[in-house]
């Protein structure tokens, strides 16, 4: 008789559903430790069942600069008023057709990652034209639009930024010389992502980038699968939402909403319960 006790089934964990995945990548050199996490990132996702799209910007040869050609159907003779220029044109759909196409991959996109190096404290000059071009009026802001800082044109859609830095990291902490890493990217995490309804994540960080050793990127690469894990799942930052009756009507934070003592971008985070 056998009287070893039956071993109960461990159920299987529940696989994620598919989501649709855009990394934007923006490094001159395809060998760059950029280049090689966007290449990570668009491994490990699909191995977990995610469609994904990549746009590399400079293999892409992308135009950089915002002007007339990107608006085809505006008469040449006059002044170019970039932001109804580029609103009309996508509106009557109308754009060039590498813009049009980039913001067919954001609409379709569940999530957008932006891959690059961190170059004079901001992003590489082309991945900002693609800001530029792609996130036109009538696509990423506008009028016609929910009003931005919350649901807005995008809403739906997880965002993160997986950057690379070449100082150390204490250099970006609250009294380090750059300042705050946070501080750095709130021109893209609030005034890109949350301002067209995008929710973004806590951003994913490599430093020491120009002087990484092998087992350096392989830790890098066991954290980054981590955070590719949890992209739909992990809290994002909890910016205030404009129409959540924090701001008056001039866009400005209602006098002790936040916790005492807090200033700069931290005002537009709400506090901890």
């Amino acid at each position: 008789m056998n009287d070893t006790a039956p071993q109960q089934q461990q159920p299987h964990p529940q696989p994620q559903p598919q989501k649709k995945i855009l990394i934007v990548t923006a490094h001159p050199d395809p060998r760059s430790l950029t280049n090689s996490l966007a290449a990570f990132a668009t491994e490990h996702l699909r191995a977990a069942g995610h469609e994904v799209q990549v746009s590399d910007l400079y293999a892409m040869k992308w135009k950089a600069t915002v002007d007339a050609d990107d608006f085809p159907d505006e008469p040449g003779d006059g002044r170019l008023h970039v932001m109804s220029a580029s609103e009309r044109a996508t509106l009557a759909g109308r754009l060039s057709a590498d813009v049009a196409a980039e913001q067919e991959k954001v609409r379709w996109a569940d999530a957008v990652i932006l891959q690059f190096p961190l170059w004079w404290f901001s992003m590489p000059a082309i991945l900002k034209g693609w800001v530029d071009r792609v996130f036109t009026a009538g696509f990423g802001y506008g009028p016609a639009l929910p009003p931005p800082y919350s649901e807005s044109a995008l809403g739906g859609r997880r965002a993160l930024v997986s950057v690379t830095a070449g100082a150390r990291e204490t250099s970006f902490s609250d009294r380090g010389i750059h300042g705050r890493l946070a501080d750095v990217l709130h021109p893209v995490q609030h005034g890109l992502f949350w301002f067209t309804g995008m929710t973004p994540l806590e951003p994913f960080t490599v430093y020491n980038a120009n002087d990484l050793p092998a087992e350096g990127f392989e830790t890098a690469k066991r954290e980054y699968a981590r955070r590719l894990e949890g992209l739909f799942t992990d809290t994002p930052v909890p910016f205030r939402t404009l129409t959540g009756g924090d701001y008056d009507h001039d866009m400005r934070l209602l006098p002790s909403v936040e916790n005492p003592g807090t200033t700069g971008f931290d005002l537009h985070v709400r506090p901890h319960d």
